[in-house]
């Protein structure tokens, strides 16, 4: 039998729950009001939580020195061809491990994840030379290749999880109406995945958009996303915190805002198949 839930427990839940939200969120609010001071008060100790003198003196002073919609473009194509490119490994791939099995399937899938785990300064130089010799450097497709890469285990775990949830009975019914692998993929099996394929595909995007290491290394100027953008505002001579917290908002503020409208099928594809 169920367990009432008291109106002390819902208020005390709910406290805690907004309480611990403004805890995680507290850094980028931070970031935001940073962002609207001069750099005299952006240093200033004790620090002025709200009253400030408030001023947009350093988002033209960033849009002045840094082309923001270069960036941005570069960041939009980036994240979204290699989260594209991805899906469209992953998804067969994720197929084949949950419906036809091999003894080497879980081998395989513990391979992928292991690969995770080794930092990506290791193979920064390989990387490198290799981008060098084919012009890959400071270029979209470059970064794209490497994103996509670097994401994909995450992106065939999340769907292999997904799938995996997904009756069997459903494929086999469609089999015997004669559907093809193809069809199967396209017209029963997506159609039915659909919460957890949105919620891979923003994850995998956050992560692409979010992305500093690899950005970093293999671009410069053409190529750069908002992370080199960011970047671009720590300098030998010093941080200048208020252009630095006004970079910062306008390279989060595009993936935040779809994260905010996308957040209940986040939450619907990341809670996929835990109520049966």
């Amino acid at each position: 039998m169920a367990r009432m839930a008291t109106t002390g427990r819902v208020v005390a839940s709910t406290i805690g729950a907004w309480f611990f939200g403004f805890l995680i969120f507290f850094p980028i609010l931070w970031m935001m009001l940073t962002s609207f001071k001069t750099e005299l008060e952006a240093f200033a100790i004790p620090p002025s939580f709200l009253f400030f003198h408030w001023t947009t003196e350093n988002y033209a002073t960033v849009q002045e020195r840094s082309d923001y919609f270069h960036h941005a473009m570069n960041s939009i194509i980036i994240a979204g061809g290699s989260t594209l490119i991805a899906l469209l490994i992953a998804i067969p791939a994720a197929w084949s491990m949950a419906f036809s099995p091999t003894k080497r399937t879980k081998d395989i899938l513990l391979w992928m994840l292991s690969t995770k785990m080794m930092p990506p300064v290791g193979v920064l130089v390989p990387i490198y030379l290799i981008y060098k010799s084919f012009g890959l450097l400071d270029s979209r497709i470059g970064l794209v290749i490497i994103l996509c890469l670097g994401n994909l285990p995450i992106v065939i775990w999340m769907l292999f999880t997904y799938f995996k949830e997904i009756p069997r009975d459903i494929l086999e019914a469609a089999r015997m109406d004669g559907a093809t692998i193809g069809r199967e993929l396209v017209y029963v099996l997506t159609p039915m995945a659909i919460p957890g394929l949105a919620s891979t595909m923003l994850l995998n995007l956050i992560l692409a958009w979010n992305e500093a290491f690899w950005t970093l290394n293999l671009s410069t100027s053409n190529a750069a996303p908002l992370t080199t953008f960011i970047a671009s505002y720590s300098s030998p001579e010093g941080l200048f915190w208020a252009k630095l917290s006004a970079a910062s908002t306008m390279a989060i503020a595009p993936i935040l805002v779809l994260g905010w409208f996308s957040q209940k099928q986040l939450v619907r594809g990341l809670t996929f198949g835990a109520v049966k």
